[in-house]
């Protein structure tokens, strides 16, 4: 039998229940992985509360995209995943789980390099952080404004930046500025008077700002000091975004990623294990919890101020 997590309602994190179901079966196309730990993303508690567009319940539906594990069953149209591989899986359906279907488009293999707690943290923080910045041209030279620096996606966002030869000004409270400094970041405090504060680290100017925070006064900050709006952008204010001139990705953005955005989702996660091999990557686990303890996953999640990442642990 697997152990999954589903919910049959939209609503609080109090609707999710832990079931147990058959194991399932490989489709023809798929695989079924043995989960060692799933990532716990705020996506996912968007779309159980209903606050994300969704097709409507017409029965249990389970949660979860970011895992990784062990591939335990093969269909007879798979090639190039073979039983034992050890692998990451992103955007899979219902991860929160003991075994997961997944489909080759959705594998990457997990690097030596990363544990099963790092591998499945990376997948939508990593790959939302790669993405975006990329798509704001993030170089060598640049300075990079990131507001909730000390997040899942805001920490990997510090790190790529910084590898890439940029300099970084991150918002977060005080409890998190040390966290930042090692990261490779400039720490400030938000609150009024947060522009003149960023103006005092960086003389030199702000080119590039990602909110990760969704405040207003992130993005009042962003549009006072940027110059070019284009190269401001958000993985929260998805709907906002055009009337205020800047752009969106991720759980900012309320359409389907594009196929160059799954390619550059899937590219970063050979980047974090490259940066994390040559010792300039450092993947935060915020909390290891059992699956039992989707709710209080969830309801942390949910906070606003959990520092890395939540991962559930469906052998703990």
């Amino acid at each position: 039998m697997a152990v999954v997590v589903q919910y049959s309602r939209f609503g609080g994190p109090e609707v999710l229940e832990v079931v147990e179901v058959p194991t399932p079966s490989a489709p023809p196309d798929g695989v079924v992985v043995e989960v060692r730990s799933a990532g716990v993303n705020p996506i996912d508690s968007k779309l159980r509360s209903g606050l994300r567009s969704s097709p409507p319940l017409t029965g249990p539906r389970r949660v979860g995209s970011d895992a990784a594990g062990v591939v335990i069953k093969t269909g007879a149209q798979v090639g190039g995943w073979s039983v034992g591989d050890e692998v990451i899986v992103r955007g899979a359906d219902g991860a929160y789980a003991s075994h997961v279907v997944a489909y080759p488009r959705q594998l990457v293999a997990k690097p030596k390099t990363l544990s099963w707690e790092q591998a499945a943290a990376i997948g939508v923080p990593a790959g939302t952080a790669f993405q975006v910045l990329t798509s704001l041209g993030v170089t060598r030279g640049d300075t990079l404004l990131i507001h909730g620096g000390s997040g899942a996606v805001g920490q990997a966002a510090v790190q790529f930046a910084h590898a890439w030869g940029a300099t970084v000004v991150a918002t977060a409270s005080v409890a998190n500025h040390a966290r930042l400094v090692e990261l490779g970041a400039i720490p400030i405090a938000y609150g009024p008077g947060l522009a003149d504060r960023v103006r005092a680290v960086s003389p030199q100017g702000i080119d590039v700002a990602l909110d990760a925070a969704g405040t207003t006064e992130a993005i009042e900050t962003s549009l006072e000091l940027v110059a070019d709006h284009n190269r401001i952008g958000t993985i929260v204010l998805g709907a906002k975004a055009a009337e205020l001139g800047i752009r969106a990705w991720a759980g900012g953005r309320p359409v389907p990623l594009t196929a160059h955005e799954q390619a550059l989702r899937r590219e970063a996660i050979d980047a974090v294990a490259e940066l994390v091999r040559r010792g300039e990557c450092e993947i935060e686990i915020s909390r290891r919890l059992p699956l039992s303890a989707a709710a209080e996953a969830q309801r942390e999640s949910e906070s606003g101020h959990v520092r890395g990442k939540i991962v559930l642990l469906p052998g703990a």
